[in-house]
């Protein structure tokens, strides 16, 4: 069996989506919280907007793509668990909102079973279920500290924690209705009212000078 890539126009095909993705990353990650347009991207690569749509079969496949590549990126730098041992790379997507505004965008359009991106949030969803909880079985890892001292748990973080599992529960509960929405979010409403009690069990620590 050949080892070789793609080779002939093929290869040209496969260079060029990857040339329109790197593009579209970068275009996302200047715009700030502006909108990056079809236009935007194929003028980096010196493009038409249908020249560039043709590569990937429409705008909303164009889009999944690029989520695809920046989950990818992610993964190369930060590692598979990225999102569960990394803050640095959610302080990354804090610096390009537009392409947070674009994930959120595009999963809650992907709950449609025909939208090109819904296989790709169901499989997402799926595979980081599976990610982090064999992350979690296994334990902190020796090099990644814990808080830091004195971030005592509060109220406001805890309400924070909750509305954000139970809006992203009810997009993951439309791809996957197996999942128990009302048992998670009690379960982990018990958990953050657990960590409320120990923080304030906890001893303060007594100013020095």
């Amino acid at each position: 069996m050949s080892t070789r890539g793609p080779r002939g126009p093929y290869a040209k095909s496969a260079a060029r989506r990857q040339l329109i993705l790197e593009a579209a990353l970068a275009a996302y990650a200047e715009a700030g919280s502006r909108g990056v347009s079809v236009r935007d991207i194929a003028e980096r690569v010196g493009l038409t907007d249908a020249g560039v749509l043709h590569h990937f079969g429409g705008r909303e496949a164009l889009l999944t793509a690029v989520l695809e590549a920046r989950d990818v990126v992610a993964a190369q730098k930060f590692g598979e668990e990225a999102a569960l041992w990394h803050a640095e790379m959610l302080t990354e997507n804090a610096g390009t909102p537009g392409l947070v505004k674009l994930f959120v965008d595009l999963s809650a359009a992907a709950a449609e079973p025909g939208h090109p991106a819904h296989e790709f949030f169901t499989e997402r969803y799926q595979v980081l279920r599976r990610r982090y909880a064999n992350a979690f079985a296994a334990g902190r890892p020796a090099d990644q500290p814990s808080a830091a001292p004195g971030a005592a748990a509060d109220p406001d973080w805890a309400a924070r924690v909750l509305i954000a599992a139970t809006d992203g529960l009810q997009q993951q509960w439309l791809l996957d209705p197996s999942i128990d929405m009302a048992g998670d979010i009690a379960r982990l409403r018990d958990v953050l009212l657990e960590a409320l009690e120990r923080s304030a069990a906890a001893p303060r620590e007594q100013p020095t000078g």
